[in-house]
């Protein structure tokens, strides 16, 4: 039993332990996209359903010794796989820099290529495990029971992926969690060996396929086994089937949208990929162990519950507190997951046919990856799946409470008709979630970097009518429609905010030493371009954007935006991640910016890889020899300043944080400005400012520092939401706190 405990364990860690670091190694190549879990999502469901149909094939077709010769020499061809990638690469894992996308044609199906590419071979073949051991355990050991090792292969599973963003992901680099990973592989293949071992030496050389009637070969439980509504002789159709599949792909879609829309608002990373997926994964634990473990009155009035909180988080936005989100998400994601499971196996077929029903369900886990990469961006213009997957699970819900008891009293049917018709309430008012303002959309358009729309606000008032662009529920930025104020700095990029005050001072500076007052700015970042309006004649202005969209828009697609061709100075736009973009350029010559402004979210995620150490090193590399690094921190989640502090340490900068409240047409906005002159902010622009400016220095060593090996969102999450609700809410009104000491505004620079 210890052999195939520790294979079957051993296999389970290293098959979800895996996929955050699969799709770490992805992010930062991708734009830090929400989309690129999906994607990998996507690759692993369709892994696993290989893997399962392999196990199926082998346990019921191949003897004992042709299925162990077989296994082994996949295990060995695995291992060298990863043996050769670590002599070429120097990791095991990690894709070499060919695979960098070139474009951004199809970046699913290239991220799929990828993935493939680099841990193909060894994931298939962690897949292949579970399922496959089972029946040699079974075939060995007639006289023991194997399910305690499917309750192994669930800790093994749950481990994983709850110690991965807690204990793993903040302190282990990438590069040593791929060679642990690569070691505990080694572990896993040595242990299959010996329970092939004890497979040959228990098994009769010549005994026959196992028959598909043995329930240790598929079974996830031994509930499994008890007596199954099915006959069991009677062959499940074309009907059954296809409630299989609609359910299992059900569920996958609300998996998958959940963390989507989870992702979109703090940042894509492992911390709010996993916690999702783990939540996913009780519910099928406990819905196929035991068929008492799921009630349909409970969970139906839970799943009713659940959607009156979503809907309340969505009307909330970011201003509700991370915490909140993530707790009324995880109950709508657990209710309605664990209807659609409870219902799947209600309507398990008869033992014998068990194996064709865990092919089908892993089916629809891989359909319901298929809906939300490629279809849903193709038929959407925005986040249709998560009220589409929600309102499905209450008319699972509904339908299962349909179903009249045998014996059932006239309380008990007025009560059980209330709880559907509630249920068929809420799944009508679903489509809330995302036809919100619905009446000002002038433009809404979708793809793998996320939902983007255009909004016509304030069409009764002259002065204040404007275009808006939203990226997910976060404004970035609008222009007033009247001719007079269409090139008025607005969002923020007001004068007297964190880039405006940077710009100005810059001039200054140049004007005073006889220079021309032209200044070469580079702008990660293009929102509709409401920065350009700070630019002046002379000034030469690179943009970096990676989403098509927001060019068009910008560059004046539908007629809403113009401030990119109504600006006097001289403008660029960079297509692509900024940093890959920017990599290129330094190896053609630096572009020396005297300004370089770090402005990009997605939604109001800001994609890590832009703040890691080596990122700035980057953006260092292009600044011109009293160039300044101005970085736009704004957020409602995530405390960004002793991360931009020790990066200015580690640089020798001068830091200021520079807080701007709303007013007028300013939207609060907290910028981290990093400068090599330390009398930079003593200028006469800083002094005179209404916003709140602050150098600011570490007080002893940082707690913690982003590096692309190593990073953590869970270090920088706030104890609590700060700030106030509206167009931007992500303020942070220049906290004082144990790791930071702030000096008064302007009195006398702080020394780094």
């Amino acid at each position: 039993m210890v052999r195939y405990a520790l294979a079957i364990f051993t296999s389970a860690f290293l098959l979800f332990g895996v996929q955050p670091l699969a799709g770490r190694y992805a992010l930062p190549w991708y734009g830090g996209t929400p989309a690129v879990w999906t994607a990998c999502m996507l690759f692993f469901q369709a892994v696993l359903l290989a893997g399962y149909a392999y196990a199926h094939a082998v346990a019921s077709r191949l003897r004992p010794r042709a299925q162990a010769a077989l296994h082994l020499s996949l295990l060995v061809v695995a291992l060298a796989a990863l043996a050769a990638r670590a002599s070429w690469t120097g990791s095991p894992l990690a894709p070499g820099d060919g695979w960098r996308p070139v474009d951004d044609h199809l970046p699913v199906l290239r991220l799929m290529r990828m993935l493939a590419a680099t841990l193909g071979l060894p994931f298939f073949v962690l897949s292949t495990t579970g399922p496959l051991l089972q029946s040699w355990f079974a075939r060995a050991r007639p006289e023991r029971s194997p399910y305690v090792l499917y309750a192994l292969s669930n800790a093994g599973s749950l481990l994983a992926l709850l110690g991965y963003p807690f204990l793993v992901e903040p302190w282990v680099g990438r590069s040593a969690q791929a060679w642990g990973w690569a070691v505990g592989f080694v572990l896993f293949v040595l242990c299959v060996l010996a329970c092939a071992r004890d497979l040959l030496r228990r098994a009769p050389a010549t005994s026959a396929p196992e028959s598909s009637t043995n329930p240790g070969a598929e079974a996830p439980s031994e509930a499994v086994t008890e007596a199954s509504p099915a006959s069991a002789s009677q062959r499940p159709g074309v009907g059954p089937t296809l409630t299989w599949l609609a359910l299992s792909t059900c569920a996958s879609v609300l998996l998958l949208a959940t963390t989507n829309k989870l992702s979109q608002d703090v940042a894509a990373g492992p911390f709010l990929w996993v916690m999702p997926l783990a939540v996913y994964l009780v519910t099928f634990i406990l819905a196929f162990s035991r068929e008492s473990f799921y009630a349909r009155t409970p969970y139906s009035v839970g799943l009713i519950a659940s959607v009156v909180l979503v809907t309340y988080a969505h009307k909330e936005g970011p201003a509700l507190g991370l915490g909140w989100q993530v707790l009324f998400h995880a109950s709508a994601l657990f209710t309605g997951a664990m209807v659609c499971h409870g219902e799947l196996y209600r309507r398990r077929p008869a033992p014998r046919y068990l194996s064709a029903f865990y092919l089908w369900v892993s089916v629809g886990g891989v359909l319901g990856g298929v809906f939300v990469n490629l279809v849903a961006p193709a038929v959407f213009t925005t986040y249709w799946e998560h009220p589409l997957a929600l309102a499905a699970c209450c008319a699972v819900a509904f339908a299962g409470l349909m179903r009249r008891p045998k014996e059932e009293t006239s309380v008990a049917r007025t009560q059980r008709l209330f709880r559907g018709a509630l249920l068929v309430g809420v799944a009508v008012h679903l489509p809330v979630l995302v036809l919100t303002d619905l009446d000002r959309v002038r433009f809404a358009g979708r793809n793998f970097f996320g939902v983007v729309r255009v909004l016509e606000l304030s069409a009764n008032d002259p002065q204040q009518h404007q275009y808006v662009l939203r990226h997910g529920a976060i404004t970035h930025g609008w222009q007033y429609i009247r001719p007079e104020r269409r090139n008025l700095p607005t969002a923020y990029y007001t004068a007297d905010a964190g880039l405006g005050l940077a710009l100005a001072e810059q001039r200054r500076l140049r004007q005073v030493q006889g220079l021309p007052t032209g200044l070469r700015v580079g702008m990660l970042g293009l929102g509709v371009g409401n920065s350009a309006t700070l630019m002046a004649a002379g000034d030469d202005v690179r943009f970096y954007e990676i989403n098509p969209d927001i060019i068009d828009l910008a560059k004046g697609q539908g007629g809403f935006f113009s401030t990119l061709t109504d600006t006097p100075a001289h403008v660029e736009v960079v297509e692509g991640d900024a940093r890959i973009s920017l990599e290129k350029e330094l190896e053609q010559g630096s572009r020396q910016f005297d300004v370089l402004a770090l402005d990009v979210f997605s939604s109001d995620a800001i994609p890590v890889h832009l703040l890691t150490e080596e990122a700035v090193a980057l953006y260092l590399q292009h600044l011109a020899p009293h160039g300044l690094l101005a970085m736009h921190i704004s957020n409602q989640h995530l405390d960004l300043v002793p991360i931009s502090l020790a990066h200015a340490r580690a640089a020798g900068l001068t830091a200021a944080l520079v807080a701007r409240d709303s007013d007028g047409d300013a939207v609060a906005s907290s910028w981290m400005l990093l400068s090599p002159d330390k009398e930079f902010f003593g200028g006469a622009t800083f002094s005179k400012t209404r916003a709140r400016v602050r150098q600011l220095v570490l007080r002893g060593e940082p707690e913690y520092v982003w590096t692309d090996e190593r990073s953590s969102v869970l270090q920088a999450l706030r104890p609590r939401a700060q700030g106030p609700a509206g167009a931007n809410p992500n303020v942070m009104d220049a906290p004082a706190q144990a790791q930071v000491q702030p000096a008064q505004p302007v009195v006398q620079p702080a020394s780094p």
